[in-house]
């Protein structure tokens, strides 16, 4: 999750940080022949309120505990150490 003014295909270019933790999220499920499914979503009619924004991403990062956020590490710890 997160906030941000550019286009899902601009996001996505260059070096997002995210995008290489995605990858190996994914080499290691198939190197161990694990069942893996990402997806990645982005809802261009966010409320323009930052207090009501971060509350929902709050919730939804809580709901989710995706192993991508680091308020999920307490369930999942940082399975792929610091990014460079």
């Amino acid at each position: 999750m997160g906030e941000t003014k550019l286009t899902a295909d601009q996001r996505w270019q260059g070096t997002h940080d995210c995008k290489d933790y995605i990858l190996s999220y994914i080499e290691l499920h198939r190197r161990y022949e694990l069942e893996v499914e990402v997806v990645a979503a982005f809802w261009p009619h966010v409320p323009p309120e930052k207090k009501t924004l971060l509350a929902w991403e709050k919730e939804l990062i809580l709901k989710w505990r995706s192993p991508f956020n680091k308020e999920c590490w307490r369930w999942w710890g940082q399975p792929f150490g610091k990014l460079s």
